[in-house]
């Protein structure tokens, strides 16, 4: 594979002497097959290259290779003079392709050491924490991960024995760090917090109670009416997707899927080919509730979603959406969607009362209404819980009905 890259006989021999030198045919072949344009993948070869020519001067074995090896080699480029083509610069590619290489021979099984540095290991308890949360909560891998940050981050101020809690302490740690953040940081933050009490007065280690010593912050975030696009900024959205490219293409079906269905970014970025059911017309979600629904497939969606399929890049993975920039892979969270959402907003000038994904969902929403459907619909669709928190949302939204059921308001006396 490395003469798909480089053409001289010379360079070639040179690449392939040396400890590393059988590994660069596969690691070539896999950044091609990963989706890096040439110019990348043959900075990157020659970077491992550059490596495994360090190593050898080092004489450091191969399963010896560790994060502390790719830092002297980062300090290497700072004064290298090895000779063509081991030569390089310190440079994002130089490094990136140095980490690719041993990542590469790490799941050949050359190297046994991991790269990433090693990591200072979160306290019994915050482990422990997260454990509850997994398995007693059952809150996501991202949520699980927030709140153990922010957990570890109270221990480290309160001290590590939750005995010695008090409210007073509590509130003065919270005051603290609100004002060194926004009021939805500060919100998450109390959400945290909470949690981490509850799981300690379960376990018996404080007093009870202290879940409600954490202040509350105001806010009505019901109070204002859900923000949505029109009809024709649904259109320019739409028609700023390039029909000609992979990443048009993309964005129009994830577009369509978000305003069409109400599907969350999660939903999107989750999708997987088994989900969609051609023959029935209808493609399975779970979300963040875990539990699958089957929604109908549209015809306008479902013939976006099968122009994607046919220039789709190929990958070793069955998720529908997957990225068009090396490496070549799906999203790995709701945020890349709302990027792709964002991304074309700006292309289409439209100014949106909210950035990202969910205000197509609120649209959906929105449209649905404007057409006469029901409430408890709209919520099945949208999967709401219950038909409360539909109407919360959506039932200020109807004003022809608002203006039915509101009362007159009284004359004034005279």
């Amino acid at each position: 594979m490395l003469d798909y890259f480089f053409v001289a006989s010379k360079t070639l021999r040179r690449l392939r002497i040396g400890t590393f030198g059988p590994y660069l045919d596969g690691f070539a072949e896999e950044l091609k097959g990963r989706g890096y344009s040439r110019w990348t993948a043959v900075a990157y070869v020659r970077s491992a290259a550059h490596l495994g020519r360090f190593v050898e001067l080092r004489r450091v074995a191969l399963e010896a290779v560790s994060e502390g090896t790719l830092d002297s080699y980062r300090q290497h480029l700072l004064r290298c003079r090895c000779p063509r083509p081991f030569s390089g610069k310190v440079n994002p590619h130089a490094i990136c392709g140095a980490r690719l290489f041993v990542d590469h021979l790490r799941r050949a099984g050359v190297v046994a050491a991991l790269i990433t540095k090693q990591t200072e290991s979160d306290p019994p308890l915050i482990d422990s924490f997260g454990h509850w949360l997994q398995h007693h909560r059952g809150v996501s891998a991202h949520t699980r991960r927030q709140h153990c940050r922010r957990a570890a981050d109270f221990l480290r101020s309160l001290g590590d024995d939750p005995g010695h809690y008090d409210a007073r302490g509590i509130r003065e740690f919270f005051v603290m760090r609100h004002c060194e953040s926004s009021k939805r940081s500060a919100q998450a933050l109390a959400a945290s917090l909470r949690a981490f009490l509850r799981f300690l007065i379960v376990q018996g280690l404080c007093r009870t109670e202290l879940d409600q010593a954490v202040p509350a912050l105001a806010g009505w975030r019901l109070a204002s009416l859900p923000r949505g696009l029109s009809t024709s900024e649904v259109a320019q959205l739409l028609a700023a997707c390039d029909g000609g490219s992979v990443a048009g293409i993309r964005d129009r079906a994830i577009i369509l899927l978000l305003v069409r269905l109400g599907l969350r970014a999660g939903d999107v970025a989750e999708l997987r080919l088994t989900d969609i059911d051609w023959k029935d017309g209808s493609l399975v979600v779970s979300g963040k509730s875990r539990r699958e629904v089957r929604l109908p497939l549209p015809q306008e969606v479902g013939d976006a979603l099968l122009s994607y399929l046919e220039c789709r890049p190929a990958a070793n993975t069955d998720r529908v959406f997957l990225r068009v920039i090396a490496p070549i892979g799906p999203f790995r969270r709701g945020d890349a969607v709302s990027s792709v959402v964002k991304s074309a907003m700006r292309r289409a000038g439209v100014t949106a009362p909210a950035k990202g994904a969910h205000v197509l969902r609120h649209t959906a929403a929105r449209e649905m209404l404007r057409q006469g459907v029901s409430l408890y619909e709209i919520g099945s669709l949208l999967r709401h819980r219950s038909i409360e928190t539909t109407a919360y949302y959506y039932a200020k939204v109807d004003r022809d009905l608002l203006e039915r059921v509101a009362q007159p308001w009284p004359e004034m006396l005279r």
